[in-house]
């Protein structure tokens, strides 16, 4: 007959990873700038850049840089019109 294994008591710790919300942090000389934050959550939550978006992980928000760049150049053609 086959051993049954006991599938029951502690499991091994595991370290999670940091957040590293430092990188999101920038020391121009004496000022500190901080990246883009999510408009919904509040000024706590930062926005994830990846492949031409800006994205939330906690509500989900998601702006895509093509729109704004598409709204750059049209207020730049306006702005030369004038």
């Amino acid at each position: 007959m086959a051993k049954k294994v006991d599938k029951s008591g502690k499991k091994p710790h595991k370290n999670k990873p940091t957040s590293k919300k430092y990188t999101k942090y920038k020391i121009d000389g004496d000022k500190i700038t901080r990246e883009k934050n999510c408009p919904r959550c509040g000024p706590g939550i930062f926005l994830m850049n990846s492949n031409g978006r800006q994205y939330c992980g906690k509500c989900h928000y998601s702006e895509f840089d093509s729109k704004k760049q598409e709204t750059e150049k049209i207020e730049v053609k306006e702005e030369k019109k004038e």
